[in-house]
C-alpha cells in the first residue's frame, strides 16, 4: 500500500493542531514511570520525525522507522536543521531490523492500526519483544474500535488551507473490521492552479481486548492500559488507547 506519498509533503500542515509537546510530556513521564530516562529508544511509524525530534531533545537516543520514503525524506531534512542526532530507517515495522537492543519501543499516531491482520501485528509485536533489551517496555497507542465505528463512521470530512486543502471520504466495513479512507489532496503550485493527489488508506479496528490476547501471544507481556493521555483505565467509548508491555524473554 503506498501511503503517505504525496499526503507527506502536507502531513504537517494539516498536523500542526496536534500537540506534539503534551505527547511527548507524557510518553516520557510513561518512560520514566518504568526507569527508561535516557538510552537507545526506537519509534515505529515515525513519520516526519516530529515525536522522534522531541524525544530526542529530552535526552533519548532515537531510532526513527517508517515504511514511507517521502515522510523520512522531511525527518531527515528537520534533523539538519537541528543538533538532534537521530538515525532514521526505511523499514516495514512488520520485518525490520536492528543492530541491537534498544531499552523502549514507542509508536503512536494509531501506527498500529495500520497492521491490518492479527497474523502480522503479532509479528510486529515478536520483533518489539526480540529487540527489546531484558524488561525492556513498548508504549504504543491504537484507535479503538469504537472511533471506527462511531465517529469515523461512512463520512466525509474536509479541511481547506490556503495552499492545500483535502477531502475525506471515509467508509468502515464492519464485518472485516476494516476502515478505508480515500484522501484527494490539493496542493497550491501556482497562483490559480492547484496540482490533485489521491491515495487509499486502510486501517484496522481492534479491541483492547484483542490487543491483549496479541501480546501475550507474540511473549511479551501486558502491564497496564489508560485512556490516552491520562492515567485512567479505557472506556468503552474511548478513542484512543495507550498500551504498555514489556519484554518478556526471547523467541527461539
Amino acid at each position: 500500500m503506498d501511503s503517505y506519498t504525496s499526503f507527506a509533503q502536507v502531513y504537517d500542515t494539516f498536523m500542526d493542531n496536534v500537540p506534539y509537546e503534551e505527547w511527548t510530556d507524557y510518553i516520557a513521564k510513561l518512560l520514566t514511570d518504568y526507569n527508561v530516562r535516557d538510552g537507545l529508544v526506537l519509534e515505529l511509524g515515525c513519520g516526519t520525525g516530529n515525536l522522534t525530534q522531541l524525544l530526542s531533545q529530552k535526552g533519548y537516543d532515537m531510532i526513527g522507522l517508517d515504511n514511507s520514503l517521502d515522510m523520512l525524506e522531511i525527518a531527515q531534512e528537520k534533523s539538519r536543521d537541528s543538533i538532534s542526532s537521530i538515525l532514521y530507517l526505511n523499514q516495514d515495522m512488520r520485518e525490520f531490523e536492528l543492530y541491537g537492543t534498544v531499552k523502549a519501543v514507542v509508536s503512536v499516531c494509531d501506527s498500529i492500526n495500520y497492521i491490518t491482520s492479527e497474523e502480522d501485528l503479532t509479528e510486529v509485536f515478536k520483533l518489539v519483544n526480540n529487540y527489546l533489551d531484558p524488561n525492556g517496555v513498548f508504549i504504543f497507542d491504537f484507535n479503538n474500535k469504537y472511533k471506527y465505528e462511531t465517529l469515523l463512521a461512512d463520512n466525509i470530512f474536509a479541511e481547506n488551507r490556503e495552499e492545500c486543502s483535502f477531502i475525506w471520504d471515509n467508509m468502515y466495513y464492519e464485518e472485516e473490521e476494516i476502515n478505508e479512507y480515500q484522501l484527494s489532496i490539493f496542493v497550491q503550485v501556482g497562483d490559480d492552479l492547484y496540482r490533485k493527489y489521491e491515495e487509499t488508506h486502510y486501517q484496522k479496528a481492534y479491541t483492547l481486548e484483542v490487543i491483549k490476547k496479541l501480546i501475550e501471544k507474540s511473549g511479551l507481556e501486558f502491564l497496564i492500559a489508560y485512556d490516552a493521555f491520562t492515567k485512567q483505565s479505557p472506556m468503552a467509548d474511548s478513542e484512543r488507547i495507550y498500551v504498555i508491555a514489556r519484554e518478556k524473554g526471547k523467541n527461539r
